[in-house]
């Protein structure tokens, strides 16, 4: 039955029944679940029956009598008009006095004359009250009411199950949940609860909130009089600077009418909720706050305050945490409040009744309370193992055993990727068999880590041994053994846990890195350390390879599951990789690589729920990484720290980290009490060097392309001409600056022969035009924009429109016959093992002789290794090539610890041009060490380029440790080290503070830094390789001092009586080889 009313608020309201919770037949409960989305109709009727094909339509009248038809019509009329008549008689009654006062006051007259009609309706059809109303307002909004038989636990629940979910679409009806009533008859019999989407974009007319407002501000007038200071029972605020009338008024015109309407009514509330929504105003956290209901006992209050959520999320969460801990929602309303740049805050305030009509204690409320905070951020996995499968777990235990489960499953995968896949192995943890050895293996970790009674090493050790004999005797399978034993090992290898934390976004684990190597694996070295995070639908690892480490955050979205589940298998592996590569690159450098990848479970989404999603795991990633590493009251008093040292970490943006990210990093980091805030994330929008503005990396790149022409090629770029192909959009970072870079420098002498990008592909023999490459470098723009007026008579543009255009794109790179090429974009492993030998031309010499890495991972080690072998290409490495970009996010780490965000933006002109004049040179001197070893001793360049990192590498290590052992006065004549390292304008400015703004830490590892790239780079790496490990550092010591000699002894020369000549050339010597010669000279 379908019946559709109007009203002057609604546009539309159609009411739609259903066939009772109480029917056996089959077919209605079939039917039930495909009219549940309001407003649509069964085509089989309310009751759900089929019709019998052979059964024919029997009319209610007579075929043939006109006068027998007229009386029937109108005694039927007759008779519905008087059973009307006597249900709306029986019903109003009813309603009025069985709906609570909340209902009169807060719904309008025109939807409660709906609400009598609808229900009215369905008693005249002797029907349950099994009700969903769909209604149009005015403004747009859409109003769903709900009308349910009975006060059943779950009610809410399930109608928050049934409605139609609309927060995930892109569309322009997309509108989210911003109010809610819940109401119930006082009799039980009926439930009726309404839910609006879509926000009041106007105020009414002539709307004054300082008049409409005087109840609130009048009662905070009393509170700040200190009216209720004395109160017994402590039901009323205390006084507050919120509650001013300035401030509050500022308040209460970000508040919804409809909300201000609830504050009129109960201000003492409402002022309540003001406190509730400040403590979580411009945070990612969750607020509870629970009383008793002053009218009679059993019913409480229990208002929930959520930042920056989805609202009908965070009603769901709350109304299944209800369900579970068994109260009965009698009245509840859901109103959204804005909070400036952070989103909106929901406020939910719930009248809930133990269902079972039992006393409750603050126990279970504490549990409630605990539960309601984590819901936010459990994965979905957690849920479903707590809340559906296992309410005995409980939720800690449950988030432990899937974060464990998603910790392990890159080890293990390594193994068996098919049996040891994510989905198996938390299936097979979770199996009614073997879950509660999971549960026992979760309750060993909380115990280890409880920071009111942590366990001692030998009591864990005990527990931990008689789990493991527990576990070999029960448990038969194979795959299931070695699951729990990882599980096991887990506990033991973590060091540092945010588990007892009470605000956790999410849970890290601080490992020891021997966790992570699987038992068939090469031997390979070790991280220093690894941090995982395991989050709602995201898991992160950090991997650092020196204890001040730096390294850009990435992340990953799969497409879809299966990628999801094979990206999940490989994360670590990847994360390991790219921190390892970061540590070659990091040689020159204090801070030691380390990379963060975060893989985020966005398959299936739209992009706007994705990019909530993303920026959500950025938060819950980062948020949880601070939990390990700062040390407040709050994380002394919550976390039990195996490790035992301080740890400095440093992070940066990678893929898919937006400016937003960067801003909300620094500022979290700063609440959070990170020592140095600014310094915690690189390329800040204003106080940052954007590489791409500056070109930081193609400024590096640059150096090692001229050392490599002239030395490889005997080419001199500034006075020959040269050809270069490039891949990477002239919009891009590193091609778009390259382009700019050899236009300065060399002019018409550099003949870009071709240029490929994702749109498609520019090629002419006799170099592209410059000025229309300019042209497409400062519009921004790809090659596919490229005139085609401005080819030469040979040139070609391919787009990639067509096959032929994206094989043309495809194939540039190993085509077009060039001097050099430079990859500075690109998919990683284009070049690899199994297609190398495209780059070589029909008679084995290669396209370009000369490759020079400005993107990160374009070849593989294996292809590298045979075009060198078999076509003699020599390949400067992206690890030496493209280091521009860490140095000069190195240098904005230093700066944020000794400048201010003014003073570095004052002074930035200077500072990037003195920056971008040091990563000159330092990598004019690793291209030159870099080509002067590869003529000496042979071997590849990318060779020789990881034993020039390993080199300084293992100088700086040895450094770090001996510095520990140095007088405080030795170790102050090594700082101008640290001070020549810097910019001249950051140091002149700053550096006399050095001590008070640096941690002692990052200054030991930028003298052993400086150290040891000075003396690899001067005496080269067979120096380093012939010395005992054990001697490494005392002699680069005693090296700093021979070489203050010789500058003491040049001093001098200058004095002397010699012919400028002579002078010149025994300086020369002296500074070449003095310190190398004096070091083996008797004292």
């Amino acid at each position: 039955v379908v019946v559709t009313s109007s009203s002057a608020t609604t546009n539309t309201a159609v009411l739609q029944s259903s066939c009772s919770f109480g029917s056996t037949t089959a077919a209605c409960k079939k039917d039930y679940s495909d009219v549940i989305v309001p407003g649509s109709r069964h085509e089989y009727g309310s009751l759900g029956d089929v019709p019998s094909p052979q059964s024919k339509a029997v009319s209610w009248q007579a075929a043939h009598n006109v006068d027998i038809q007229n009386v029937t019509q109108k005694a039927l009329i007759y008779e519905l008009t008087q059973q009307q008549t006597r249900t709306i008689e029986s019903v109003v009654p009813w309603f009025l006095e069985n709906m609570p006062e909340s209902y009169f006051r807060q719904i309008p007259e025109q939807f409660r004359m709906d609400h009598i009609k609808a229900v009215s309706s369905i008693r005249d059809a002797n029907m349950d009250l099994y009700l969903n109303l769909k209604s149009q307002m005015p403004d747009g909004r859409e109003v769903y009411t709900f009308i349910r038989p009975g006060t059943s636990s779950g009610t809410l629940l399930h109608m928050l199950e049934e409605l139609r979910f609309k927060d995930g679409t892109d569309s322009a009806e997309y509108q989210p949940l911003t109010r809610l009533h819940v109401f119930s008859s006082q009799d039980e019999t009926m439930s009726l609860n309404m839910f609006v989407y879509g926000a009041r974009e106007t105020r009414p007319l002539g709307f004054d909130v300082e008049q409409l407002s005087t109840p609130i501000l009048d009662y905070a007038g009393q509170v700040q009089a200190g009216e209720f200071l004395n109160d017994a029972d402590g039901r009323h605020p205390a006084p507050s600077p919120r509650f001013e009338k300035e401030q509050l008024l500022k308040y209460l015109d970000k508040c919804s009418h409809n909300y201000l309407n609830f504050g009129i009514t109960n201000p003492r509330r409402f002022l309540l909720h003001r406190e509730i929504i400040n403590s979580v105003s411009g945070t990612e956290g969750t607020s509870v706050n629970i009383e008793s209901e002053e009218s009679g006992p059993g019913y409480y209050w229990v208002d929930v305050a959520v930042a920056n959520t989805r609202p009908r999320n965070a009603l769901e969460n709350v109304c299944r945490l209800l369900y579970l801990h068994k109260f009965d929602v009698t009245r509840s309303r859901l109103d959204v409040v804005k909070d400036s740049d952070n989103g909106n805050i929901t406020m939910l305030r719930m009248l809930v009744t133990p269902s079972d009509g039992s006393e409750v204690s603050q126990a279970t409320f504490d549990v409630l309370k605990r539960e309601i905070k984590r819901a936010k951020w459990l994965d979905s996995s957690t849920m479903n193992l707590v809340f559906d499968r296992y309410l005995w777990l409980g939720v800690v235990r449950g988030e432990i055993i899937t974060g464990m489960c998603s910790l392990i499953h890159p080890v293990l995968a390594k193994e068996n990727a098919i049996i040891y896949s994510k989905s198996n192995i938390l299936d097979t943890v979770t199996h009614k068999r073997f879950i509660r050895y999971a549960a026992d293996i979760a309750s060993l970790f909380m115990d280890r880590f409880n920071p009111h009674n942590p366990l001692s090493e030998e009591d864990f050790e005990s527990r931990s041994q008689e789990l493991r004999k527990l576990i070999s005797s029960n448990v038969e399978e194979t795959v299931a053994l070695e699951i729990l034993g990882k599980m096991l090992d887990v506990v033991k290898c973590t060091l540092k846990t945010n588990v007892y934390m009470p605000n956790r976004y999410a849970l890290s684990f601080r490992l020891d890195p021997k966790i992570m190597v699987s038992p068939h694996e090469a031997e390979r070295e070790l991280p220093y350390g690894i941090i995982f995070v395991h989050g709602r639908r995201f898991n992160g690892y950090h991997v650092r390879f020196r204890d001040i480490a730096r390294g850009g955050m990435r992340l990953v979205t799969p497409p879809h599951q299966e990628q999801y589940a094979l990206e999940s298998a490989r994360q670590y592996e990847e994360c390991y990789g790219l921190a390892f590569a970061q540590q070659l690159k990091n040689k020159d450098i204090p801070e030691g690589g380390s990379k963060a990848v975060n893989l985020i479970d966005a398959s299936g989404m739209s992009d706007t729920s994705k990019h909530f999603l993303m920026r959500k795991s950025v938060k819950g990633f980062v948020d949880s990484i601070l939990d390990l590493i700062v040390s407040t009251d709050e994380t002394k008093e919550n976390i039990v720290d195996y490790f035992g040292k301080p740890e400095i970490l440093y992070l940066g943006p990678d893929e898919q980290v937006i400016p937003d990210d960067i801003n909300w990093i620094i500022g979290h980091a700063a609440r959070r009490g990170y020592g140095t805030p600014a310094a915690f994330m690189s390329s800040k929008p204003r106080a940052g060097i954007n590489h791409k503005e500056f070109g930081v990396t193609s400024e590096g790149v640059n150096v090692y392309l001229e050392v490599a022409l002239r030395r490889v090629l005997g080419i001199d770029p500034t006075q020959e001409s040269f050809t270069i192909k490039l891949t990477g959009g002239p919009d891009g970072d590193v091609a778009g600056n390259e382009i700019k870079i050899l236009v300065r420098e060399y002019g018409d002498n550099a003949k870009i022969v071709g240029l490929a990008d994702v749109s498609g592909c520019a090629e002419d023999p006799d170099g592209l035009d410059h000025e229309e490459l300019l042209r497409l470098v400062n519009n921004t723009l790809s090659i596919s924009h490229f005139s085609k007026d401005k080819l030469g008579p040979n040139g070609k543009l391919s787009i990639c429109d067509t096959d032929e255009g994206i094989k043309a794109r495809n194939s540039m790179h190993n085509r077009v016959i060039a001097d050099a090429f430079i990859p500075c974009g690109g998919r990683p492993n284009t070049v690899d093992i199994t297609n190398y030998k495209h780059y070589l031309q029909k008679d084995g010499t290669p396209s370009s002789k000369l490759i020079v890495e400005g993107a990160n991972l374009f070849i593989t080690a294996e292809a590298r290794t045979a075009l060198f072998n078999e076509a003699g290409v020599v390949i400067v490495k992206d690890s030496s090539a493209n280091k521009g970009g860490v140095i000069t996010s190195s240098y904005e780490i230093i700066a944020a610890m000794l400048l201010t965000e003014e003073e570095f933006f004052e002074n930035k002109t200077q500072i990037v041009a003195e920056v971008l004049e040091k990563l000159r040179g330092l990598a004019k001197l690793e291209a030159n060490l870099l080509l002067t070893e590869f003529e000496t001793n042979g071997g590849s360049l990318p060779e020789v380029s990881q034993i020039i990192s390993n080199c300084i590498n293992m100088a700086k290590d040895a450094l770090s440790v001996a510095l520990d052992d140095l007088t405080e006065q030795d170790r102050e004549a090594l700082l101008p080290l640290f001070r020549a390292h810097l910019p001249k304008t950051m140091a002149d400015l700053a550096f006399d503070e050095v001590h008070q703004k640096v941690p002692a830490q990052y200054i030991k590892n930028a003298i052993s830094s400086c150290l040891a790239s000075k003396l690899v780079y001067k005496e080269g790496t067979s120096f380093i390789l012939s010395m005992p490990k054990g001697k490494l550092a005392s002699t680069a010591l005693k090296y700093i001092q021979k070489e203050r000699e010789i500058a003491a002894l040049i001093e001098k020369l200058d004095m002397a009586d010699l012919p400028d000549e002579d002078k010149a050339k025994i300086s020369q010597l002296l500074e070449a080889g003095g310190a190398r010669t004096a070091l083996n000279m008797p004292e």
